[in-house]
């Protein structure tokens, strides 16, 4: 198979190590790429976020399968593209990359659904977000609901630094677009641990459980 890995970073550079040992892979390319995962395989100058130049690059180079390491592109409908050009792709369509892309649609989706989580709100207005603040009181936690490199969480340990936060996200200032919505949820206390499962829309396949020290 000719598989072409979509991203730069160390994600991808894990994904492109472990690919390239497997013998259903002939040719493996890498777009953008780095100088690691140029060790295993050709990196091609396409941005991880160039929708069409992406689609291009799977075309041209005949590739029989993609997989889409960063959130961003597949927020933008990436994998979408990928399979309407008749290209298996491993990574979620645009609606199901919104359980990544936006907290909020995650918070609500969970609460439509009975699935447990923490009590919170979702904001577009400062006024709304510091009266909130205000009446649960510290700590508490305040996120950007879009996309922000990992960097979109405030945990507030007084209330003064949950309205700081939700004022300058809110305004714009520090997220852009991505702090255009934010929710505000209860602090939480315990251990926190990443799940993954691979799904196929019928059945899901269960992955070790990670989690950071």
């Amino acid at each position: 198979m000719r598989i072409l890995v979509v991203g730069g970073g160390g994600r991808e550079h894990a994904l492109c190590w472990a690919i390239s040992a497997s013998p259903l892979c002939t040719k493996l390319y890498c777009a953008p790429g780095n100088a690691g995962i140029a060790q295993v395989a050709d990196c091609i100058d396409v941005a991880a976020e160039d929708i069409a130049g992406q689609v291009a690059l799977a075309q041209r180079e005949k590739i029989d399968f993609v997989v889409v390491g960063p959130e961003v592109p597949l927020a933008a409908g990436l994998a979408d593209r990928i399979a309407e050009a008749g290209i298996k792709v491993f990574g979620p369509s645009a609606k199901a990359a919104q359980l990544e892309s936006s907290k909020g649609f995650t918070k609500e989706l969970c609460r439509r659904h009975n699935i447990p989580t923490g009590a919170y709100e979702r904001f577009t207005d400062a006024g709304e977000a510091v009266s909130y603040i205000k009446a649960q009181g510290a700590p508490i936690v305040v996120k950007a609901d879009g996309l922000a490199a990992g960097k979109g969480v405030v945990v507030a340990e007084t209330v003064d630094q949950a309205i700081e936060a939700a004022r300058d996200m809110l305004s714009g200032n520090r997220f852009g677009a991505a702090g255009a919505s934010v929710v505000i949820e209860e602090f939480l206390v315990g251990e926190e641990a990443s799940f993954f499962a691979l799904c196929d829309g019928e059945h899901a396949l269960p992955l070790v459980g990670a989690q950071g020290t």
